[in-house]
């Protein structure tokens, strides 16, 4: 049976122990329960948020959700999934300006590309926007496919290069059957990108798989 957070020591609940012993003494429903601030008629913020834990098989797997996605989880909504999306995203950037990294090879890019792409269930394309000095300034999904397949999409990813004001770019997606081998459209998608890149005047860094 649910337990109501009215019903919980003042001192017990995990706003007040946070302000009391800081964020590393809480678990991750209990931080996910905060940023949701409120639970829902039978269920609070503790239980939705162990439900979200459990629906997704841990924190990597949900911090990669999409916004309408987790609005459509029974208690969430809008307001919700807007809250926790913004979240993550603050978490990944502040993570990127502690010591944004630089794509010197395709070891960069990969270590990069598995920390966002490892273990998702659905090819996602990732563009790596980077300055002129080739450090990281932002990182865009411009693709998100079927179970099994995703396209590159070669003008949105340089769109997207451009619109954040980069100078060099590289993309990586996933193989979410486990099999890293590039395909024929892989690899025709590679050849246009470095081709296009150069008409444009940007630096293309490579192209990884995960």
């Amino acid at each position: 049976m649910a337990v109501p957070m009215a019903a919980v020591p003042v001192h017990e609940r995990p706003r007040e122990r946070l302000l009391v012993r800081g964020p590393e003494a809480l678990t991750e429903r209990e931080l996910l329960a905060i940023i949701l601030r409120s639970g829902t008629r039978g269920a609070s913020a503790i239980d939705l948020s162990t439900r979200l834990l459990a629906e997704y098989g841990g924190l990597r797997l949900l911090a990669s959700a999409r916004p309408e996605e987790l609005a459509a989880r029974t208690g969430i909504g809008t307001t919700k999934a807007a809250s926790l999306v913004a979240a993550f995203e603050l978490g990944r950037r502040a993570d990127v300006d502690q010591g944004r990294p630089v794509l010197r090879c395709a070891d960069d890019v990969a270590e990069i590309a598995l920390r966002e792409l490892g273990g998702l269930r659905r090819e996602r394309v990732l563009v790596f926007v980077c300055d002129a000095a080739n450090r990281l300034r932002q990182t865009v999904t411009v693709s998100e496919g079927s179970i099994d397949k995703s396209l590159v999409p070669v003008r949105e990813v340089l769109n997207a290069v451009l619109r954040h004001d980069g100078r060099a770019f590289a993309i990586a997606h996933n193989h979410p059957s486990g099999d890293p081998q590039p395909s024929p459209a892989d690899l025709r998608a590679t050849d246009e990108l470095r081709s296009a890149a150069a008409v444009v005047g940007l630096r293309f860094l490579g192209h990884v798989i995960v």
